[in-house]
């Protein structure tokens, strides 16, 4: 079993996690999202689908034993186990443009959207590259008659995580977001660890 790696508040980072392989994300403090996408690693033009993912599925609400879907339709990976058992995958990755549009700020932080392309770049994995992300403890509810969508705080607690099995060789880009309403408003670590399949 690897050692637990932290990802500082509002950054990220990029790494592989080979077929077989388990990622285990963990909420630290409590009511922190983490922003996940990944390609094939071998083929980068393949990457992780929202659409594809949540048709076959059936289902927004993601969780245990639900399997997550390539843009061609290939299963890139599936969740393992899910102690919070909700999370998002609709909305897009947080990046300057939302911190202008959305909060009003002209100096804006370059959010998940920016840290999730700094860590693709050496992977030769370019921004406009860049999918829906899942994103991880994230609270998003939906009106069921105007369809609008409100972003409420984490359900996740302190040591709340998400393990998910590769099912194919992934490049994987993981943040600690850095978007104010997705973690009630406080940037905290996300831990992530890798554990190999025993031979």
């Amino acid at each position: 079993m690897e050692p637990i790696n932290i990802i500082p508040p509002r950054s990220g980072t990029a790494f592989v996690l080979k077929r077989g392989e388990r990622l285990t994300v963990t909420d630290i403090q409590g009511e922190q999202v983490s922003d996940l996408v990944c390609f094939n690693q071998h083929d980068t033009a393949e990457y992780l689908s929202s659409g594809r993912t949540i048709d076959y599925a059936e289902t927004i609400f993601l969780s245990t034993g639900h399997r997550f879907y390539s843009n061609r339709s290939n299963v890139m990976f599936n969740i393992c186990e899910d102690t919070v058992g909700r999370h998002d995958f609709l909305l897009t990755p947080c990046s300057a443009e939302t911190f202008k549009i959305i909060y009003g700020h002209q100096s804006a932080h370059h959010g998940c959207f920016g840290n999730i392309a700094n860590a693709l770049q050496p992977y030769g994995i370019k921004p406009d590259q860049i999918p829906v992300s899942f994103n991880i403890f994230m609270h998003v509810t939906i009106d069921g008659n105007s369809g609008k969508i409100a972003v409420l705080p984490p359900t996740s607690k302190s040591g709340d995580h998400i393990t998910i099995q590769a099912e194919m060789d992934l490049v994987v880009a993981l943040t600690a977001c850095s978007a104010e309403m997705s973690n009630n408003y406080s940037f905290k670590e996300i831990g992530w660890k890798i554990d190999h399949p025993i031979k």
